[in-house]
């Protein structure tokens, strides 16, 4: 087994670092910034189309970090589930997440906690906020009574979807306290913390 690792932890790579960690394999980790992917013609040999992350496996090259996630739980892991149904689930939050949650946390995140203050519009902020609502009240729907998404089992599920809004931490969740709580035990596990401090 060969794994390498393409990509930045302050990028989306850092879903990745974290199943990586949460499976405790073993990989090398070139940590190439977002701005330099799509200039460096050796990465672009690899992952034409310029992005990070990208993942070497035993020669098998695949982008998309939730993708990455699941390839990475069903051949080598433990957040793969066993059920057919359970794993069809672990799509359906996937895509969920990228579909319903990430333009909008990627808005609000922009306005509030990335961009230089003098570049932040409140006003963007505030549609941002507005257009999460709906997909937080589905989380703390589906969390009621369990303490993950697919049961009482941590799942490539729970990490990708928490991957994709990390920074709802500084959102007011008030409203959804359930959801908060499952997010927060997300991001302290350990393999998460051990994914954040890599380059």
């Amino acid at each position: 087994m060969a794994l390498t690792l393409y990509g930045s932890s302050y990028s989306r790579s850092l879903r990745v670092l974290w199943m990586l960690k949460e499976l405790d394999l073993p990989f090398e980790h070139i940590p190439l910034e977002w701005q330099e992917c799509g200039k460096n013609a050796d990465y672009l040999a690899i992952n034409p189309t310029g992005t990070i992350p990208t993942l070497v496996d035993d020669g098998f090259v695949l982008a998309e970090s939730l993708a990455i996630n699941l390839h990475l739980a069903r051949r080598y892991g433990r957040l793969w589930p066993a059920a057919e149904q359970d794993q069809a689930l672990c799509w359906q939050w996937s895509l969920w997440a990228v579909a319903s949650m990430e333009a909008s946390y990627i808005q609000w995140a922009d306005h509030t906690l990335w961009l230089a203050p003098e570049a932040r519009d409140p006003a963007q902020a505030a549609a941002a906020t507005e257009a999460l609502q709906r997909p937080l009240a589905r989380l703390e729907q589906a969390l009621k009574g369990q303490p993950w998404l697919l049961g009482h089992d941590f799942s490539v599920a729970d990490l990708n979807v928490a991957g994709c809004i990390n920074g709802l931490r500084r959102f007011d969740l008030t409203a959804y306290p359930t959801m908060a709580d499952w997010l927060n035990r997300c991001l302290d596990r350990p393999a998460y913390r051990a994914a954040t401090q890599l380059p």
